[in-house]
This record gives C-alpha cells, sequence and structure tokens, in this order.
C-alpha cells in the first residue's frame, strides 16, 4: 500500500473525511479517526468559541490524529488560527483563499498543512508556500468547487505531474471502487465528503440526508461561478439562482440573493426549498445511513476487492 498519506498524518488508512460545513463537527471527526482515517472538523460554519469546544470535545473522544478544514475566506480566520495554535491541534488543511498567508505561520508550531487546489497551477502555488500535501478536487465534488470544471479523472494525473509532494484525490469518490481508481490515477489517498454527510455522526439535518439519499444522477449542478462556485442539490433557491444567472446577474445580485445562513437553512435546519444544499455527483450513488466506522470499512474493503478484481485481469 502506499504509505505517503498515512505516514504523513500517522492513520493507518489513507482515507481522509472532508470538513464540510454543517456536516462535520467532532463526533464524525473522532468517529473517522477512531476507525483509521483523518476526521476534519469543518470550521467554515463555526463561531471561534464554538470551533474551540468542538477541538476540546475531539480530543476527549479519540487519542488519533485529528484535524480541521479552515475555508480562508472565513470572516474571523485570524480568532481560527489562534485557537488552533492553542489547542495544538496538528493537521489544518486549508482551501477557498491563498496557501501563502498563513502556511509558514502553522508550520513554525509544527502543523502538517494540506491545501485544496482545483487545478495544477493552483498545486504549484500550493507547494511553493511549503504545504506538505494537497487535495487536488474534481469537478464532481460538492460544497465549493473550482471555476475550471476540470474533472477528477483528469485533474489527479495532471496535479501528480505537476508537484512532488502528497496528492490527495477528491470529488466523485463514495466507494472503494471509485478509490481504487483515484489511486491508479497517482493519488496518494483519497479525500471523502457526500458519503460521511449520511452518516449517524454527521451533524447535517435528517431531512437533509434524506434528501441526498433520495438524490439521483442530474440532480446537482454547478451554481453560483460568479462568486464562489458550488455544487447544490436542485430546489426552489437553486432554481432562483439559475434563473439570476441565466438572465446575467451580477455578483453583487447573486451575492444578495444568497443572503446570509442560507446553508445552515438548508444543511443544519433541514430547510430543503429555500435552503443551499451542498453536495457532490456521487450523492447519486448513496443509499443508505451507517455508522462512520462502518463507512471506513466497507470503502476500504471494496477497494482491496476491486484491487484484486483488477489484478486479475492483466
Amino acid at each position: 500500500m502506499n504509505q505517503r498519506v498515512t505516514s504523513l498524518f500517522n492513520i493507518e488508512l489513507p482515507i481522509v473525511q472532508a470538513g464540510m460545513v454543517w456536516a462535520s463537527g467532532w463526533r464524525l471527526a473522532s468517529a473517522v479517526s477512531n476507525a483509521g482515517g483523518l476526521g476534519l472538523i469543518g470550521a467554515g460554519s463555526m463561531y471561534p468559541a464554538v470551533l474551540e469546544a468542538h477541538i476540546q470535545q475531539c480530543k476527549a473522544a479519540t487519542a488519533k490524529p485529528f484535524g480541521v478544514n479552515l475555508p480562508l475566506l472565513y470572516p474571523d480566520i485570524d480568532k481560527h488560527i489562534d485557537i488552533i495554535l492553542r489547542e495544538k491541534v496538528q493537521v489544518v488543511f486549508t482551501s477557498a483563499g491563498n496557501p501563502k498567508t498563513y502556511t509558514a505561520q502553522l508550520k513554525q508550531h509544527g502543523v502538517t498543512v494540506v491545501h485544496v487546489v482545483s487545478s495544477s497551477r493552483f498545486a504549484l502555488k500550493a507547494q511553493e508556500a511549503g504545504c506538505d500535501a494537497v487535495v487536488a478536487e474534481g469537478f464532481e465534488a460538492g460544497g465549493h468547487n473550482g471555476r475550471e470544471e476540470t474533472t477528477t479523472l483528469v485533474l489527479i494525473p495532471a496535479v501528480k505531474k505537476a508537484v512532488q509532494i502528497p496528492v490527495i484525490a477528491a470529488g466523485g469518490i463514495a466507494t472503494g471502487r471509485q478509490m481504487l481508481a483515484a489511486m491508479a490515477l497517482g493519488a496518494d489517498g483519497v479525500q471523502i465528503g457526500s458519503r460521511f454527510v449520511c452518516s449517524e455522526e454527521a451533524s447535517s439535518h435528517p431531512a437533509f440526508k434524506q434528501a441526498v439519499l433520495n438524490a439521483a444522477e442530474g440532480d446537482t449542478m454547478l451554481s453560483m461561478k460568479k462568486t464562489v462556485p458550488v455544487r447544490l442539490l436542485k430546489n426552489a433557491f437553486y432554481e432562483q439562482v439559475r434563473q439570476a444567472e441565466a438572465t446575467g446577474a451580477t455578483e453583487a445580485e447573486l451575492n444578495l440573493l444568497l443572503g446570509r445562513g442560507r446553508a445552515k437553512k438548508g444543511m443544519f435546519e433541514g430547510e430543503l426549498e429555500e435552503g443551499e444544499l451542498e453536495i457532490g455527483q456521487v450523492s447519486a450513488l448513496i443509499t443508505d445511513i451507517k455508522p462512520a466506522a462502518a463507512i471506513m470499512q466497507e470503502i476500504w474493503e471494496e477497494c482491496k476487492q476491486a484491487a484484486r478484481e483488477v489484478s486479475l485481469l492483466f
């Protein structure tokens, strides 16, 4: 087994749980870490005091490594950084911003830093900034996405060719077979988000989890490309965005339509029509809600079984 990711984070399996807003608090992060992967607390939806509490609760729930996902566009980012350093969090995944801004400061305190990218150009910038690894996230992914619309199948080998640091594949990965495919493309590990939304420990609303289970192919679309691109389940809010974009809405008009708390309303409070429902294309393959540990085991066992099957072809 490729050990670049497991060695980097001191974990057993090369599986990272994505730090998703309104879905990945301490319960999910600790459950994934206890199952041998790397759990991430999603700080993007948390006030500083809330993040501090989640870090402390995660420490109490697991003795294994875990990290924090930190969107760099967060307004209280300096307070988040202070909390992460004070609580001695060992792993930080950054996204939605320039990795040069905080990477050096974090690494001075012994933090392992990984940055999420959507192109080989940004992967090189992350490497130059001193990041220890990158997450190469393809167009299929849920949540915030790249404007380039490069699919995982193309992105992973492109990023792998461009950088020397470990590459973690993300976007459209929810099964062991998809994990094996990403590894065959050159990934050193995988980051999985949408599948863990439908875990028992995820803090996402039960109604949102059920909406994900009900999703079929074509039920998600990349939206808000003039602001921060995000993949959404189709609902009344998505339709408002689609119509606004079709009529040439400006960035300011789209931000006004988005307003405040839209993702919380949909993903955390369960308002399925007027809420923002962020999820990946792979939602069409998710059919049940399970404990995070069972999801981890299922993915890993299927990956190994698929590898054995593929070996028989050659």
